[in-house]
């Protein structure tokens, strides 16, 4: 029920833009890339960005932002090849929670985004939880025994 050989391959259906489900775990992916490199300046990590995890009560800063980096790109690698998608978007979500956490700490209550508010991390964290939800539903769906796959005598 927990990982399969399945959840880690590459399947064509993946990458079908017909399907509105995938359209959405793969925009969830790529947006976490360019947070990922918000994260960093000339190869380091931004001097900004280490003083706002370190205002946000993560320390070392520097460390907590290599973390979150490795998660955030492991997330979206996983969202956008749609491999181990279920768990991919529950941890997308739940590093989401930790930013609007973090932005709560820094900033106090600000809700547009242009005031530096976590309205996009909320919504966000929202459809990576959908994304969560939707694979979830077609794993346990796939791993369901069919009723036709039973012998007729074990009816009886």
């Amino acid at each position: 029920m927990w990982l399969t050989k399945d959840d880690f391959r590459i399947k064509a259906d993946n990458f079908d833009l017909t399907n509105g489900s995938n359209i959405l775990r793969i925009i969830c992916g790529l947006f976490l890339f360019p947070h990922v490199a918000g994260k960093f300046a000339g190869g380091a990590v931004s001097a900004a960005t280490a003083g706002f995890f370190a205002k946000a009560g993560f320390h070392p800063p520097e460390a907590w932002v290599l973390i979150a980096a490795a998660a955030e790109s492991a997330a979206g690698i996983a969202l956008v090849l749609g491999i181990c998608t279920r768990f991919a978007a529950l941890g997308a979500t739940a590093l989401l929670l930790f930013a609007v956490y973090a932005l709560q700490v820094v900033k106090g209550f600000g809700w547009t985004w242009n005031t530096g508010g976590y309205e996009y991390p909320v919504f966000w964290a929202i459809t990576s939880l959908v994304v969560a939800i939707e694979a979830w539903k077609t794993h346990l769906a796939q791993a369901k025994p069919s009723a036709r796959a039973l012998p007729a005598n074990a009816a009886a």
